[in-house]
């Protein structure tokens, strides 16, 4: 698939407030590795091929186990993820479909006693980012596979 759109060229101011709200997120308080998953299911179920290479390198960097990535699509037949994953997983489901069931009450129930409000709200943050995120990965058609992770500290 080639390319279309280069924002950086065309636009770079593009990136700046998409920029700006990652690093919220990266301080939010939210673990590091919580915030990847839900970026790639979401990216999954967008069918953002950039996004799941990048989230997929960066879990990977992190030391996630290769189970848990390949087996995400299928989160809730899989015995891998944790309450707390499965209610992020679960509220990502929501978030990133809202016309199929505009984050109904009964998923809210089941996520809520997760998180607190500010981590909820973080979270819908990271999920609103991701999914635009997608969308311009998707629409620019950038091509997958040279993203590298940042050195993860050890």
């Amino acid at each position: 698939m080639k390319p279309r759109i280069n924002y950086a060229k065309a636009a770079p101011g593009v990136y700046d407030p998409m920029d700006a709200l990652d690093q919220y997120l990266r301080n939010c308080g939210l673990e590091e590795s919580l915030l990847h998953l839900v970026r790639l299911r979401a990216s999954q179920i967008n069918g953002c091929a950039y996004c799941i290479d990048m989230h997929w390198k960066d879990l990977r960097a992190l030391g996630e186990d290769e189970q848990r990535l390949y087996s995400l699509d299928a989160w809730r037949e899989c015995p891998y993820y944790t309450d707390r994953e499965r209610a992020a997983l679960e509220w990502t489901d929501a978030v990133t479909l809202i016309a199929q069931g505009h984050a109904s009450e009964a998923v809210y129930e089941k996520v809520r006693p997760h998180f607190t409000e500010k981590e909820l709200s973080d979270l819908t943050l990271a999920l609103a980012t991701i999914n635009a995120w997608n969308r311009l990965s998707i629409a620019a058609r950038l091509t997958p596979g040279a993203y590298q992770p940042a050195k993860v500290a050890g």
